[in-house]
Protein backbone atom coordinates (compact mmCIF):
# COMPACT_ATOMS: atom_id res chain seq x y z
CA UNK A 1 0.00 0.00 0.00
CA UNK A 2 1.27 3.60 -0.82
CA UNK A 3 0.74 7.00 0.95
CA UNK A 4 1.75 10.15 -0.73
CA UNK A 5 1.66 13.43 1.06
CA UNK A 6 3.71 16.24 2.84
CA UNK A 7 5.97 15.34 5.75
CA UNK A 8 5.31 16.81 9.00
CA UNK A 9 7.26 14.85 11.63
CA UNK A 10 10.13 13.24 11.68
CA UNK A 11 11.20 11.67 14.67
CA UNK A 12 14.23 10.62 16.26
CA UNK A 13 15.40 7.01 16.65
CA UNK A 14 13.94 5.47 20.08
CA UNK A 15 14.89 2.57 21.93
CA UNK A 16 12.02 0.12 22.80
CA UNK A 17 12.28 -2.76 25.45
CA UNK A 18 15.31 -4.76 26.77
CA UNK A 19 16.13 -6.23 23.02
CA UNK A 20 17.67 -3.46 21.17
CA UNK A 21 14.46 -2.85 19.19
CA UNK A 22 14.27 0.50 17.31
CA UNK A 23 11.34 2.91 16.11
CA UNK A 24 11.47 5.72 14.54
CA UNK A 25 8.09 8.25 13.82
CA UNK A 26 6.66 9.37 10.07
CA UNK A 27 4.38 11.73 10.14
CA UNK A 28 2.54 12.55 6.44
CA UNK A 29 0.25 14.90 5.78
CA UNK A 30 -2.16 13.70 2.77
CA UNK A 31 -3.60 16.06 0.14
CA UNK A 32 -7.38 16.64 -1.07
CA UNK A 33 -10.67 17.71 0.12
CA UNK A 34 -10.23 15.54 4.00
CA UNK A 35 -6.06 16.01 4.74
CA UNK A 36 -5.01 13.84 7.54
CA UNK A 37 -2.20 13.47 9.23
CA UNK A 38 -0.91 10.01 9.09
CA UNK A 39 1.83 8.23 11.67
CA UNK A 40 3.46 5.84 10.59
CA UNK A 41 6.97 3.83 11.81
CA UNK A 42 9.63 2.67 10.52
CA UNK A 43 11.22 0.00 12.64
CA UNK A 44 14.49 -1.70 13.12
CA UNK A 45 17.05 -1.40 9.86
CA UNK A 46 14.73 0.67 8.48
CA UNK A 47 15.43 3.47 10.33
CA UNK A 48 17.53 4.72 8.77
CA UNK A 49 15.97 5.41 5.78
CA UNK A 50 14.75 8.36 7.33
CA UNK A 51 17.92 10.31 7.75
CA UNK A 52 17.83 12.89 4.62
CA UNK A 53 14.10 13.20 5.14
CA UNK A 54 13.24 17.13 5.72
CA UNK A 55 9.94 18.88 7.02
CA UNK A 56 8.07 20.18 4.33
CA UNK A 57 9.23 17.35 1.66
CA UNK A 58 6.27 15.74 -0.43
CA UNK A 59 6.92 12.25 -0.50
CA UNK A 60 5.74 8.65 -1.56
CA UNK A 61 5.42 5.57 1.44
CA UNK A 62 5.14 2.20 1.01
CA UNK A 63 3.64 0.73 4.54
CA UNK A 64 2.05 -2.29 5.40
CA UNK A 65 -0.54 -2.36 8.02
CA UNK A 66 -0.77 -4.36 11.08
CA UNK A 67 -3.04 -5.41 13.31
CA UNK A 68 -3.17 -6.37 16.99
CA UNK A 69 -5.16 -6.98 19.92
CA UNK A 70 -4.54 -6.61 23.68
CA UNK A 71 -7.05 -6.68 26.25
CA UNK A 72 -10.19 -6.71 24.37
CA UNK A 73 -8.99 -3.71 22.73
CA UNK A 74 -8.11 -3.82 18.66
CA UNK A 75 -4.84 -1.42 17.10
CA UNK A 76 -4.16 -0.55 14.03
CA UNK A 77 -0.27 0.50 12.82
CA UNK A 78 1.20 1.66 9.34
CA UNK A 79 5.04 -0.01 9.15
CA UNK A 80 7.21 1.90 6.57
CA UNK A 81 9.42 0.00 4.44
CA UNK A 82 10.60 2.32 1.45
CA UNK A 83 10.26 5.68 0.94
CA UNK A 84 10.53 8.30 -2.13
Amino acid sequence: MEVSGKVVVVGQTESVGQNGFTKRLLVVETEGQHPQKLPIDFVKDNTNLLDNIQIGQVVKVQINLRGSEHNGRWYLQAQGWRIE
